[in-house]
């Protein structure tokens, strides 16, 4: 059955192109009308009859083909989607830079529709500082990033920059595309709701140059700002050193240690309908202070601190939480084995007597500063009322589900 929708595969020259025949099969499984836009170093590496085979579409490959019908511009105008796999670290840097010399790149430009990369190449590439910027410049326009994976490369080589399989490049588009919808015709189920979230994660410094931390980039608490402003609350962002930038219309309250955190989220709080604790706390912090740099000549080959815990700031908020206040909370935790877990979320939520507990696994590549993120939602009794994994957009909107399911009619 056909879904009414369009979108583009821009395939560009990487070995990985051999990949993007199944994204193609995928879409066209799922009812779109797919249509391919190959660039001249793609078809060197995947036939064009297959392509066409595929998509059952012709392939796109020739910017000065199709001229009377402006086909340079009308194949972008005429897509919902746009979803680039391979993307080489060539293609991505003509990507950033806005070039339109070839079909694929006048294709970009005019679009106004959700762009999905998933990058493929080679590790030293992908960790280019030329690269890490042209990344940067896109995830800033609002471009999704798929992957890379990390696995087995060309050749002998292995690490950071294997193109993420077709069906994990499938969901993030479809994902980007929920995410848009729901952007440009959003429910107001939020609206005349207050809502507070804290994000990023919080650092104690040891001395006027280092400090303790944590890899939280703020990615999800911002989604999830972003999502319940779409949806109509006023939105309060208690900020911990994001990496990514805030939408507009939410007002950014920042701080950057944990006991500030405290501070602003408890005066926060007095007035706000529901509580988000998104934010990664540090749980110690270091006993004291130094005034100066600490200097290797003076501590020696060992440097021992002595730590003293945080304040819980999520219990605390529950504690003086106002009637009819929903508190939510979130746990990161790296146990791999899935019930043991579940089993730290219960006996979470329980101790702290939130409403809903968010958790997640994380780890070195995991959670902590990626596109996507995998979570479950307990309830204050530890059973499991939602699991949601995609984008970090979507998945805020169905966290956001699961609280509008406690709250109280407005």
């Amino acid at each position: 059955m056909s879904t009414g929708r369009t979108i583009v595969v821009g395939i560009t020259g990487g070995i990985a192109a051999y990949k993007a025949v199944n994204v193609v099969r995928a879409f066209v499984l799922l009812g779109w009308d797919v249509h391919v836009v190959a660039t001249a170093a793609a078809l060197r590496f995947v036939g064009k009859p297959t392509l066409e085979a595929i998509s059952r579409n012709p392939v796109n490959t020739d910017l000065y083909e199709g001229v009377a019908e402006v086909r340079h511009v009308a194949i972008g105008q005429s897509a919902d989607l746009i979803v680039i796999a391979p993307a080489t670290a060539n293609s991505i840097a003509r990507i950033a830079l806005g070039l339109a010399d070839d079909l694929l790149g006048n294709t970009i430009l005019a679009s106004t529709a959700p762009l999905v990369i998933a990058p493929a190449m080679h590790t030293e590439m992908w960790q280019n500082p030329a690269t890490v910027a042209n990344i940067a410049t896109l995830r800033g326009r609002g471009v999704t990033i798929v992957g890379p994976g990390i696995g087995r490369l060309t050749g002998s080589d292995s690490g950071p920059g294997r193109m993420e399989e077709p069906d994990t490049i499938v969901e993030a588009g479809l994902a980007a595309l929920a995410a848009r919808d729901a952007e440009r015709s959003p429910g107001q189920d939020l609206a005349g709701r207050q809502v507070l979230i804290s994000a990023g994660g919080t650092r104690e410094p040891l001395d006027p140059v280092r400090f303790l931390g944590n890899r939280s980039s703020g990615r999800q608490g911002v989604a999830l700002a972003e999502a319940a402003r779409s949806r109509g609350a006023t939105v309060t962002l208690v900020a911990a050193h994001l990496e990514v930038a805030v939408p507009d219309g939410v007002t950014v309250l920042n701080v950057s240690s944990t006991v500030e955190l405290q501070q602003t989220m408890r005066e926060a709080a007095a007035t706000a309908d529901i509580v988000i604790m998104a934010a990664a706390v540090a749980d110690y912090r270091p006993a004291a202070v130094q005034a100066g740099k600490i200097k290797k000549d003076v501590a020696g080959d060992r440097l021992s601190l002595e730590l003293v815990r945080n304040p819980d700031v999520l219990a605390g908020l529950v504690e003086e939480r106002r009637q009819g206040q929903v508190i939510v909370g979130f746990a990161a935790e790296t146990e791999p084995d899935e019930t043991l877990r579940r089993e730290l979320g219960r006996t979470k939520v329980q101790r702290k007597g939130s409403d809903l507990l968010v958790l997640n696994r994380v780890g070195w590549t995991q959670g902590f500063a990626t596109e996507r993120n995998e979570i479950e939602v307990l309830d204050r009794a530890g059973d499991i009322v939602m699991e949601a994994s995609g984008t970090k957009l979507s998945v805020a909107h169905r966290i956001l589900d699961s609280i509008l399911q406690v709250v109280s009619p407005a």
